[in-house]
């Protein structure tokens, strides 16, 4: 769910990517104060604003939601006969919001804007010997790293289900830890030849 830029022209594209991941921040750091169900629901409601002001279609956000129901919905079921529904509704529901607005942000400002508004945050760490432009570089390395990973996991479930293997954990964790790792060594390979290999 990284790195899903759609083109457009509405208010939150134009927003600069600092200031989204900046907002993005201070909504993390706040989150744990979110302690009533009220609280919860105007968070809720506000993400989906910000989806509708950056006009993405309603088939975008249940792209989002769907993948997310494997997780909360046992979460929800746990905590409401642990803690009852409203501290359900709150866990559940901020882990939600949280996650949406994650995806607003990568869905409204590209890639290497983000990568720059780290490299620029990391640039008063130089003086500590740290390389801002490796950080960014690390960062742009993990963001595609993940739809590679994704395409492994396909590839293998795809070759699970013509040799009739069904839905073996092992059959299917053994391959696509082996083709990460081919394709780690191969990126790693890649670096060492234009000079990254420091």
């Amino acid at each position: 769910m990284i790195g899903l830029y759609r083109e457009g022209h509405s208010a939150v594209h134009r927003l600069p990517a600092g200031a989204k991941l900046a907002s993005l921040l201070l909504v993390g750091l706040a989150s744990p104060f979110l302690r009533s169900t009220v609280a919860t629901t105007v968070a809720l409601i506000l993400v989906l604003a910000g989806y509708a002001l950056a006009r993405m279609p309603v088939r975008v956000l249940l792209q989002m939601v769907r993948p997310l129901l494997f997780v909360m919905v046992p979460l929800a079921l746990f905590q409401t006969v642990v803690a009852g529904w409203q501290r359900a509704f709150v866990i559940v529901g901020v882990l939600v919001a949280l996650v949406l607005l994650a995806n607003l942000v990568t869905l409204t400002t590209r890639t290497s804007d983000l990568i720059d508004v780290v490299v620029r945050v990391c640039g008063p760490l130089r003086r500590v010997g740290v390389n801002p432009e490796r950080v960014g570089l690390m960062l742009q390395l993990a963001i595609r790293a993940v739809p590679l990973v994704i395409d492994t996991g396909r590839r293998v479930r795809e070759a699970q289900h013509a040799r009739g293997l069904g839905a073996s954990p092992r059959a299917f964790a053994v391959p696509l830890i082996v083709g990460a790792l081919r394709r780690a060594d191969a990126m790693g390979d890649a670096l060492a030849a234009r000079g990254f290999d420091d």
